[in-house]
């Protein structure tokens, strides 16, 4: 399996992930106080985290449906789709550490910076192919 098919599974994961979670906090959101009620910190976190499951799902499945269309994958595709998948694991982790623990709000730096330098080699890899 190739690096950029990876990302397609990562892809799928999310979106399973994401149904996993919404069904954990639609069972738990009528209750009005659950995870200190409905604007609480850590209520927004956990949101955040479910729906980053998504949109990162997204992110991976559209770098994979990119990558298929490069001529042949080197380092920056390799370097991209690892990019892309650590930023889709660590994303939804630092929301469900930063909701229980608020000094960990550092470690955001780690999904922020891996999506970016995904998503700039992405756009350095698709100009050259134009």
């Amino acid at each position: 399996m190739q690096t950029p098919q990876l990302n397609l599974v990562f892809a799928w994961i999310g979106i399973l992930l994401g149904f996993i979670s919404g069904l954990y906090l639609g069972l738990n959101f009528h209750r009005e106080n659950w995870l200190g009620g409905y604007g609480s910190f850590k209520r927004r976190l956990y949101r955040l985290g479910h729906i980053s499951l998504f949109g990162l799902a997204v992110v991976n499945f559209m770098f994979y449906l990119t990558a298929r269309s490069f001529p042949a994958s080197g380092p920056l595709v390799l370097v991209a789709s690892w990019a892309f998948m650590v930023g889709a694991i660590s994303m939804p982790l630092c929301c469900l550490m930063m909701a229980h623990f608020p000094r960990t709000h550092a470690l955001f730096s780690v999904p922020v910076f891996s999506l970016l330098l995904g998503g700039v080699l992405t756009v350095i890899l698709v100009t050259r192919h134009l």
